[in-house]
């Protein structure tokens, strides 16, 4: 049996840094970024704003997705957010 597993896009309030990840657990780990519970790159620079995330029945496709993501352009992240989240809104709250 499978784990499932998701990849999403975290930004900060101005739209200027963009963090892509992936994780069997969204909310946790959405939790954990606003939280500042991991040190690192999203929380100095405050990126704790869910934007975009897709859902995998299996983690190794997340994993794949996360590095195709991450191999693309900063524009292309950010059409991608666009196409599904026009207002950059976080997100946070409905995946609870």
């Amino acid at each position: 049996m499978s784990k499932q597993g998701y990849i999403y896009i975290l930004a900060n309030y101005n739209k200027t840094s963009l963090y892509v990840g992936v994780t069997s657990d969204l909310i946790k780990r959405v939790y954990e970024h606003k939280h500042k519970l991991i040190v690192g790159h999203t929380a100095k620079y405050y990126i704790d704003r869910l934007v975009y995330y897709e859902q995998f029945e299996d983690i190794k496709d997340a994993i794949a997705r996360e590095k195709q993501l991450k191999g693309g352009s900063r524009q292309k992240k950010m059409d991608l957010i666009n196409s599904f989240n026009p207002e950059w809104k976080d997100l946070y709250d409905e995946i609870l």
